[in-house]
């Protein structure tokens, strides 16, 4: 157990390594958070004129830009899965990596999350201050551990989504037109654009019964509205979602394994 610990931090040793290096990548991932983030600031400012009200569902104008911040640096901060996978069943790198002595899901999700750390911190910055430019620093009292506390079963139930998908590359030519509807499900029902308070009655009742709003809807309402929220229930869906994902996805490999070795890849 301590050896296959020590190989799995040695791997998110080296993904953090090899992802500093990329200075030019951090810079046009900053440049773009605050595009989209300008672009939401200008909308939600006439939304709120519009409606005459300084709340919306709860929610006040300095807590959506927040909640949106959050949501964005989270979901800017995740990398894709499929571009990886898909190619390393192309070239025949997947049939190499299956023999070495540690799971092929577990290298992945060390390397994912040490990814996911770095590009978090450096959006939580950029965002932390643009936010703090335009309201001062917050008051959210324990949602910043909260936030943290959240995603990391946001991050594992992210990777187990998109690692299903790119495992489909042991059937499929292209994997990334799966990744991209996953986003666009992530970035509407998910609760990226807005929080799912927001949503029509009938939709929020189908929303609570998938797992994206785990990804970004749980973390980034805990950050902003930490008294509000009942943060242990959420950290159960969570889990649920992760040991129905992980059997999902642990399915989904011995069968592509076993493809593999059947067709001599």
């Amino acid at each position: 157990m301590l050896g296959k610990s020590i190989k799995y931090a040695a791997i998110g040793r080296v993904t953090l390594r090899n992802h500093f290096a990329y200075v030019t990548d951090f810079i046009v991932r900053s440049i773009f958070l605050i595009i989209i983030m300008y672009i939401f600031i200008q909308l939600w400012r006439v939304t709120y004129q519009g409606e005459g009200s300084s709340f919306i569902e709860g929610y006040s104008y300095e807590q959506i830009i927040w909640y949106i911040l959050f949501a964005e640096a989270l979901a800017t901060a995740f990398p894709s899965l499929s571009t990886k996978v898909e190619e390393e069943v192309k070239n025949g790198d997947v049939g190499y990596k299956l023999t070495r002595p540690f799971s092929y899901i577990g290298f992945h999700y060390v390397g994912y999350v040490s990814e996911v750390m770095v590009r978090l911190l450096v959006n939580l910055g950029v965002g932390g201050i643009l936010g703090c430019s335009l309201f001062g620093w917050p008051s959210f009292g324990w949602g910043w551990a909260g936030f943290l506390l959240m995603s990391v079963g946001s991050v594992t139930v992210n990777f187990l989504l998109n690692m299903g998908l790119a495992l489909c590359a042991f059937w499929v030519e292209e994997t990334r037109g799966l990744e991209f509807v996953y986003h666009k499900l992530l970035f509407t029902v998910g609760g990226m654009l807005m929080p799912l308070e927001l949503f029509p009655g009938k939709l929020q009742e189908v929303c609570r019964w998938l797992p994206f709003q785990t990804v970004l809807y749980f973390p980034a309402k805990t950050a902003v509205r930490w008294s509000d929220v009942t943060w242990v229930p959420m950290l159960g869906v969570q889990m649920i979602w992760i040991v129905l994902l992980g059997t999902v996805v642990g399915l989904i490999y011995w069968r592509g394994s076993r493809k593999l070795n059947v067709n001599g890849g």
